[in-house]
């Protein structure tokens, strides 16, 4: 809106009662000077009609119900929606709320680029059209096909569920490679946990609402863990009722402040931890018996392990928690109506150790709160998506039955870099969609060095990220707020839900629908791989996988699907029909030994770990402006980031408060801002994930240091997966 001088004063006048001992008000002047000198930039939106538009938020796994109000055909503000499938309790997270600055943001990719070479032999980037762009992507593959080489092409996705991925899945397969993958996250760990202990192919859900007690090991709860809003919530209803909140990690951060009790165990112990509480409630006798007998099979082998191995007094040496602390917390949970343990560290992006999972998901059988009102349910995998198999002709079945780079097993992502890195021939081409793996993964540096020895990269992202900048070619996507999606619910969800991603405006720039884009690359190939895509375009793709849902779906923004009736029987799909607490692959998994974080301790004295925030985006969005904003001044200064430590720490190293140093790890060097916390275990660093962009804009470019330049991975011998939970470091003055 416009703001006349008179409507200033009227303002500042009549605000002034309540707020003269504020800094608000003097904030805002400031602000409102700055902008007052700078109209020519600021969004002043015409006079027009109001109008609002319903749709579903896609910047985090929350996915959040949101309403955007326009004027005429521009948005002006996004807000949650009230009481919906997708938002029961309404509100929107400072992400979400900052969409639009992302949506008219001036540095989006505006329409398809090149990398060319200029006169001197640099690179540059050229702008052509959609019909080129797609003519080069489909000549690029019809090369490697015809050479019989299709194994060679690769696609990388945020996240698998939901017609976008799987049609670019689709591609792959009936092009034939056997080489998709997805950004991995702490999903694929609770879901190859469910598989073995309750024979579901599917994802963990957390009854948070009806818990009584939960017991966190390390989960970010208010600060971006699952679904933001939610979780917060849950956790607000959890004190208001009298119920109570444990938090274990190293840190004080904001869920372990307002937790009831908070046990600040070594990092890399929490599987020791939560194994030593079953000990007492084996011990002890403490554990549901009807369904631990009835309901369980391999309990007296679980049981033989921990009392050997896990009491309390042994746990007590190895985590730092004294043992009557461990025996107290466990009765506690053991006697809660309702509780609650949570696998997870931080925001869930990362994968973490099979093991802590397993012995999570244990601890949870113990107390018998599995598909129960208040505990962890076995939600299985959507399958909405009935389409008809692909057309595979010689040359893809050939291609993809070929042994994947990465291996057998699960399929790692970061097992497939370090390979293509270290062969750079068995990979050819990679399209890359809603993902930033030269930011996002630990040991990044690594990530963009195979990355630089792929033939031909196609990024489909809407900004400059950094995997962006390493493409040769860039097909932009419209922003979530432009284009039309399915959007499968997981994040704890205990219920299947489909949100729907709606346009709220039309394209701002020369940009596509990633489905169709991917839909004309297929028909561009011909053959059988066009023959495997008979959709015109993306729209009608979704309309006719929706289905008799697209109606409903289409005026309530979701389909929700019915809740399954909750039976004496928990529901277990094994051979028993009943919950595996032990048998030879969770004996391996609970007996595996994670390996250390990097580095020589007598070099790396310290050990550093990234922590999450709310006020940070750590995933494949960057951090809005507005964000950054609102950091405090103990995170990021300027462009210095900061890196916490205990005032004991700081006294042995010489360092005070705001004063500059050189932080090191086995995989870089960075200068560093000290913050003392007195929340932080002696011996350990801490910094915040989402910052040290040297990419995508000015707001965000420069700006701190990005923590997965100095973690590299540790890979989880039982499942392959990233298992980092921190490294070795070295902190000295600058």
């Amino acid at each position: 809106m416009k703001l006349s001088r008179r409507c200033f004063l009227s303002f500042s006048i009549g605000g002034a009662v309540g707020t003269a001992l504020s800094p608000l008000p003097w904030k805002l002047t400031d602000d409102l000077s700055i902008w007052s000198q700078n109209w020519p930039w600021t969004p002043v939106p015409p006079d027009g009609e109001s109008t609002y538009v319903d749709s579903t938020c896609m910047l985090c796994p929350g996915h959040c119900g949101i309403r955007v109000r326009k004027i005429d055909q521009r948005a002006v503000k996004i807000e949650g929606q009230e009481n919906t499938v997708l938002n029961p309790g309404g509100g929107v997270c400072l992400l979400g709320l900052s969409g639009l600055q992302l949506l008219y943001s001036p540095t989006r990719v505006k329409g398809p680029l090149r990398k060319i070479k200029d006169d001197k032999g640099l690179p540059k980037w050229e702008s052509i059209s959609w019909s080129l762009a797609i003519e080069e992507v489909a000549k690029q593959l019809m090369d490697l096909r015809a050479q019989g080489r299709s194994h060679t092409v690769a696609s990388l996705v945020g996240q698998e569920d939901g017609t976008v991925p799987q049609l670019l899945k689709r591609l792959i397969k009936a092009y034939g490679s056997p080489h998709f993958y997805h950004m991995p996250s702490v999903e694929d760990t609770q879901g190859a946990v469910l598989s073995l202990s309750q024979g579901i192919d599917g994802f963990v859900g957390l009854d948070v609402e009806n818990a009584d007690y939960i017991l966190s090991f390390g989960s970010a709860l208010l600060d971006g863990f699952g679904s933001p809003l939610r979780m917060m919530r849950a956790i607000n209803r959890l004190k208001e009722q009298k119920g109570t909140l444990v938090q274990i990690e190293p840190r004080l951060s904001n869920t372990a402040a307002k937790a009831d009790l908070w046990l600040a165990a070594k990092p890399g112990t929490e599987a020791d931890l939560a194994l030593g509480m079953a000990h007492v409630l084996i011990n002890q006798r403490r554990f549901n018996e009807d369904f631990i007998y009835n309901h369980t099979e391999g309990f007296e082998l679980f049981a033989v392990m921990v009392r050997n191995s896990y009491t309390p007094e042994a746990v007590a040496v190895t985590t730092g928690i004294d043992a009557a602390t461990i025996t107290q917390t466990a009765l506690a949970f053991a006697a809660a109506k309702r509780p609650l343990a949570i696998f997870g560290h931080g925001k869930g992006q990362a994968p973490g150790s099979m093991r802590e999972a397993a012995a999570v998901n244990a601890l949870n059988a113990l107390v018998g709160n599995i598909n129960r009102p208040g505990g962890l349910h076995a939600m299985p995998a959507y399958d909405y998506i009935d389409w008809p198999a692909p057309f595979l002709d010689g040359i893809a079945y050939a291609g993809f039955n070929a042994k994947r780079v990465d291996g057998s097993g699960t399929p790692s992502v970061h097992r497939f870099f370090e390979a293509v890195d270290a062969a750079p021939e068995k990979l050819q081409l990679l399209m890359i969609a809603e993902a930033n793996p030269s930011y996002s993964l630990t040991g990044c540096g690594k990530i963009k060095q195979a990355i630089k020895k792929i033939p031909f990269v196609v990024s489909f992202s809407s900004f400059m990220d950094e995997t962006a900048m390493q493409a040769d070619l860039i097909l932009p996507n419209h922003l979530y707020l432009e284009r039309w999606e399915d959007i499968p619910m997981r994040a704890g969800a205990v219920r299947q839900t489909v949100g729907l991603c709606r346009p709220v405006v039309a394209p701002q720039q020369n940009t596509q629908h990633l489905g169709d884009t991917v839909i004309q690359i297929a028909k561009a190939l011909k053959g059988t791989v066009a023959q495997s895509f008979p959709w015109d375009n993306y729209y009608a793709c979704l309309k006719q996988t929706m289905g008799n849902q697209w109606q409903d779906m289409n005026a309530k923004g979701a389909w929700e699907k019915e809740p399954a009736v909750v039976s004496p029987e928990p529901g277990f799909k094994t051979e028993s029909g009943k919950l595996v607490m032990m048998n030879e692959p969770l004996k391996k998994i609970l007996g595996a030994i994670v390996p250390a974080p990097e580095g020589d301790e007598k070099k790396f004295p310290l050990q550093l770990v990234a922590y999450d925030s709310i006020r940070l985006s750590s995933g494949y969005i960057g951090n809005p402006p507005f964000m950054n904003k609102v950091l405090p001044d103990t995170v990021l200064k300027g462009n210095e980031g900061f890196v916490e430590l205990n005032p004991e720490t700081a006294g042995k190293l010489g360092l005070a408060e705001g004063q500059s140093a050189i932080l090191t790890t086995p995989h870089g060097q960075v200068k560093v801002r000290v913050h003392l916390n007195h929340g932080i275990m002696p011996g350990l660093l801490a910094m915040a994930r989402g910052l040290g962009h040297t990419a995508y804009d000015g707001y965000l470019s420069g700006k701190g240091v990005n923590t997965n330049e100095l973690i590299g991975p540790v890979e989880d011998p039982a499942s392959g997966l990233d298992a980092a939970w921190g490294i070795q470091a070295i902190l000295a003055k600058a």
